[in-house]
């Protein structure tokens, strides 16, 4: 049963506190799978995002099924999913009219620029750790490259970060199948003559 009450909690926090959409949302995810319940590390959590981001629908709703499937298949999905998306349609429902007639107060607007910073400094701060991670395994230059790369196509070509994702995917599929293609027969040659010295 603990299992799916820290579902419950982790994700209503998300749903309650990711004020500004799914990529506001992504950071609190991650502490909340990674930091705080220790449900998957860092690099798995990088990997479950590039595969939602390739897929249609909200992130954030992608990430809870994700992980609540890892967690406990079909039914942690489920409650990561409601979890996450209940308190916001509550509040959404009961506050709407509220915030509609206010919607051009300057306090509300000041609260909405005083929480953009944070929301970017988040994104920022989840970005760096992400490109870390990827510098440990790329090494640098190839690291730096492939930022460059993806900076163009998204931020100036106006790519689909999904598409490019998906391109990502497949080429790294390729290369790493043709890596272990070209190793089989070396290792084979190695087996053979341990047979032959045994």
């Amino acid at each position: 049963m603990k299992p799916y009450v820290e579902l419950a909690i982790g994700f209503a926090r998300t749903g309650v506190t990711g004020y500004g959409g799914g990529p506001s949302t992504i950071p609190l995810i991650e502490f909340e799978a990674v930091q705080k319940y220790k449900w998957m590390t860092e690099e798995e959590f990088g990997e479950i995002l590039a595969l939602a981001n390739t897929l249609p629908g909200p992130i954030a709703t992608k990430m809870a099924a994700y992980i609540g499937y890892k967690l406990k298949g079909s039914l942690g999905a489920t409650v990561a999913i409601l979890a996450h998306i209940l308190p916001s349609i509550v509040a959404m429902i009961g506050l709407l009219g509220v915030l509609y007639s206010f919607r051009k107060s300057p306090i509300v607007s000041g609260m909405v620029q005083g929480v953009t910073p944070v929301i970017g400094f988040m994104l920022l701060e989840m970005a760096y750790r992400f490109f870390q991670n990827g510098r440990k395994g790329l090494g640098l230059s190839k690291m730096v490259i492939l930022s460059a790369v993806s900076l163009v196509f998204v931020q100036f070509l106006g790519l689909h970060p999904g598409i490019l994702i998906a391109g990502f995917l497949i080429a790294a599929y390729l290369i790493a199948d043709r890596k272990e293609k070209a190793a089989s027969p070396e290792t084979n040659v190695l087996l053979q003559r341990k047979e032959k010295s045994s």
